[in-house]
Parts: C-alpha cells; structure tokens; sequence
C-alpha cells in the first residue's frame, strides 16, 4: 500500500461524477430497458420491459462508493474487493463491472458497445437472463447478500490472513438492524493489523427499507457516532445530496481513512505489543433512490421507502410514466458519457484500475483461483489399536484434535478453527499444543491460550463463526467450524444459503472450484 497524500484534483472529481453517471445510467437501464441502450431515438413503449424487477433505491450509492473506491485503488495501489451487503443492489455490481471491462472479459457475448449494452440491459431480471442480486453469476462477487446479516462477518473472514488485501464492505442501513450484523461489529477485536487485511466498512444509510424508516437513520448524529465508537470503531461521516459536495467529501474522507490505516498497520509493524487499533469506517448519509424521480404520481419518492424496488412501476402501459422515465435516463446525459460505438469514453475510462485491481477481477472473489490444497497428515497413524470388542476409548473428538493439530501444524496460514467458546468443551484441546485463541482486546495474566496471533477463532456467535468461515473459504482457503449439537441449528439457514452459492459456482464455467 503505498503512501500519497496529495489532495483529490479537479480532474480525478470531474472523472468520478461522470462515472458514477455512468454507473447510474446503466443501473436505471437495466431495471427498464430492452432496446434503445442509448437513447438514440425517443423512447417508444416497444423499448421497455414489461415486467419490471429490481432494486433502485440501494444502487445509486454504491454506484458513488464504486467510483471513489477506483480512485483509492488507482492512488495506493490497493488489492481491494467489495462486499454488497444490500445484495438485491445487483444493478450496481453488474454495471461497475462492465464499465471497468471485466464483466465483457467473461460474457463476450456483453461487448462494450451498443449491442453489447442492449444485451447487458435485456438480461436483467429476464427469463433466461441473470438475477436482481449480486449473485454468482456476476464478477467480482463472493456474497450474495439476499439474506441479510452476513455482509461484515464475511468481510472479516476474507480479511483474515489476507495481509495486503483491503476489503470494502458497503452495509445497508436495513441490514443493519439484524442480529448478526449487530454482533459482527465487534469483529475488530479478532483482527491483527500485521498478520490480516483491513476491512472497511461504509454503513449507507439511505433511510428506509422497503416501507419503513430504518433505526440507524432516525436517530440522532451524536447517538450514532457514540455507538460506533463504543463498538470500537472510527466513524467519518459523508452527508448530503449534492453531488458536488458530496464527491468532494467522499473523496476527503477516504484520503484521511488511508492515512489512519497506514498509521495503524505500521505502528503494529513496529511493536509486537500492539493495543488494539481503533479502525476507520464510514457512515455515508445519503438519500435512498438518489438521482432517481423526485415525484411519481404526486408522491415523494426520491429520500422515501418508495424509491427501494422500482419507482416508475408502468412505463409500459402509463404514458405518463414512460416520459418521466425517458427525462430520468436523460438526465444522466448519456451523449457525454458514452462515444458514437456506444463504449464508455476514453476520459471516463481512466478512473477505472486495469488488470487484477479491479474489484470485479480481484483473484480473492473468485477462490478457487488461489486456493492451496492442504498439507495432511496421515489419517491411519491416529488409529486405535482395538484388542477387544466395546473396550473403553479416550473418545473421538479427542482423538480427532490430535489430527486437527496436525493439520494446523502443517498449515499455519491457511487453515482455522472457528467454533463459540467451545473448541475445549467438545474435547478439541490438543490443538492448543500448537496455536492459541486469536484475541485482539485486552488480556490478563491468567487467560489461557489467547494471543494476538493464533489459528483459533472463537466468539459466542454462531452466525459470526460461520460467517468468518464462509468468508474465509470463499477466498481460497480451509477451516473447521465446531459446535454443539444442540446449537449447530442456529446457522442453517446460513449453510443453506452457502451451499447454494456453492451449487451456483460449481455451474459456471470461470469459477474456479473452492468447494475443498
């Protein structure tokens, strides 16, 4: 991560405002559009879709979190993925990453010109096309989000032993209402700044969910601050409409953010006795639908609950509604963005990272593209000798930490243990004969097996456990997750959900197996 401190240009401002209206652009096309990518004749009802499906209200955002995350990348030379937590904003990660070029690398077929668009556009929630949610199928993806709750703790799971990886985790402000979510927050005490990455976490408060105002957005600054403080967490607010401002603030806050790492991450390089970092996140205030139609038929929309699916619901049959959805894409004046082929400017282009930086072709989302297998022992050296039958045994689990033991031994840095506070009770305990818990807050003289550094990662969650798993499985590495019985219930909704994922990788042709 290399250091720059000059401030954000003119240019570097000018190039992200149109970006980001690029972004928006194809994000509205997608919902609507089955011809006519560009606008290039009238807008007839022969060009829209008759059936709408999609989430607008998210994808205006984290199309602006998109943009400003290229500039840092470009700036620090970051290895950076990023994280949907509002999974159903699929229009924003499907359209980022064709803007940057990855998504045409792995669909042809989605050239960067005006039939390719027209492409891009139809498939979208389209019989035989792709889903609304930043699902499998689109680049740069390793969460789905479509059950909420997830997004942080598979942010830190991708995080763990990732040193050089930064990763960017946008949270819906609705998301964050949920249990796991909540608890998630306190993932910064497992995480040690020299051996893991960093995670970033941007909480988008936009304000409603799908009818209903969300906490976090109705409560006071001070209030709000003061809670992710108390959670141990640096908050830099990004509040406003105006895109001016914004882009400026935007781009201000994440210049101080990099700073704050780099201080973090050298001062921990520099003392083995590190006190735990107060990290950095980001609270980004901004209204739900943003750019989007203020009014529909006589109805607040943008900065409403009615902004979150799809605001102008009949331009297929409302002439009224087809008009304010032609003035809404026109808006984003698509002539300046796009050249007479239809492909993004050369100008506009420049903000985007090339190769391996760009989130959508970052190796880490796709893990089976670095995956190592593991070092195992021989399974048939921890064989019991039975001499007589129903002899009394030490018991399977103790035997089985003996072999987990060794499969860390031979695997320090890319095999955990995950388990809630129960590797011991389920009679795990020889693995302590060769790591320790890894713990980042405060420890006394007569804890036993914590350390800053250890293969064991333990809190008494299971939607976390399984989380920091799933996270670190899908970026390419391995790891147990032990629990009760009893208790093991709690995530399977989660396991389903994963294992869905995994059924969906499995069925397309550029991922890479990670399924070890």
């Amino acid at each position: 991560m290399s250091s720059n401190t000059q401030k954000v240009t003119k240019d570097e401002l000018k190039k992200m405002d149109a970006y980001w209206r690029a972004a928006n652009y194809l994000s509205a096309g997608q919902i609507y559009l089955k011809d006519n990518p560009l606008l290039r004749e009238p807008l007839k009802l022969e060009h829209v879709k008759q059936v709408l499906l999609g989430h607008w209200g998210t994808t205006p955002g984290q199309n602006f979190v998109y943009a400003h995350l290229n500039r840092i990348i470009n700036r620090y030379n970051l290895d950076m993925i990023y994280i949907s937590g509002p999974g159903h904003g699929g229009p924003a990660l499907v359209g980022n990453t064709y803007l940057e070029g990855t998504y045409s690398e792995i669909y042809p077929e989605i050239t960067r010109d005006a039939a390719g668009l027209k492409r891009l556009f139809k498939q979208f929630s389209f019989p035989g096309g792709i889903p609304s949610h930043v699902s499998p199928e689109c680049p740069g993806s390793m969460h789905e989000g479509g059950e909420l709750g997830y997004s942080l703790s598979h942010a830190f799971g991708a995080a763990f032993d990732n040193p050089d990886l930064m990763v960017a985790c946008v949270i819906g402000d609705g998301e964050a209402e949920t249990g796991p979510l909540a608890t998630a927050w306190h993932s910064n005490k497992f995480l040690n700044p020299v051996k893991d990455g960093v995670v970033l976490p941007i909480l988008h408060l936009n304000g409603y969910k799908i009818a209903n105002p969300t906490i976090f957005a109705r409560i006071e600054k001070e209030e709000m601050d003061n809670l992710m403080k108390g959670y141990g967490w640096k908050p830099f607010w990004v509040d406003g409409e105006d895109p001016v401002y914004m882009h400026q603030r935007m781009a201000e806050v994440l210049d101080e953010v990099m700073a704050e790492i780099k201080t973090i991450k050298e001062a921990a390089a520099n003392n083995e006795q590190f006190e735990r970092p107060t990290w950095p996140m980001i609270i980004l205030k901004s209204p739900k639908g943003w750019t989007g139609p203020k009014e529909v038929d006589g109805l607040k929309v943008e900065g409403s609950f009615r902004a979150h699916q799809v605001p102008l619901s009949d331009p297929a049959h409302n002439p009224e509604h087809l008009a304010a959805l032609e003035k809404w894409l026109q808006s984003y004046k698509p002539e300046e963005l796009f050249d007479e082929e239809g492909k993004l400017f050369a100008e506009w282009q420049e903000l985007s990272p090339v190769g391996d930086r760009r989130m959508g072709a970052n190796p880490h989302t796709n893990g089976g593209a670095l995956m190592r297998d593991l070092h195992m022992p021989d399974f048939r050296t921890y064989a019991l000798d039975v001499s007589m039958r129903s002899m009394p045994g030490p018991g399977d689990t103790k035997v089985l930490g003996a072999f987990i033991r060794d499969v860390i031994r031979l695997n320090m840095h890319n095999f955990r243990i995950f388990g809630p506070d129960e590797t011991l009770s389920n009679r795990l305990n020889k693995v302590f004969e060769v790591t320790e818990r890894q713990w980042v807050a405060d420890t006394f003289d007569d804890d036993e097996f914590i350390k800053k550094e250890g293969r064991v990662l333990e809190v008494l969650s299971e939607h976390q456990c399984e989380g920091w798993l799933e996270g670190y499985v899908l970026t390419g590495r391995h790891g147990l997750f032990n629990c009760y019985e009893a208790f093991i219930h709690i995530i399977d909704s989660m396991f389903n959900q994963h294992a869905k994922w995994l059924k969906m990788t499995s069925e397309i042709s550029w991922r890479k197996n990670c399924h070890h």
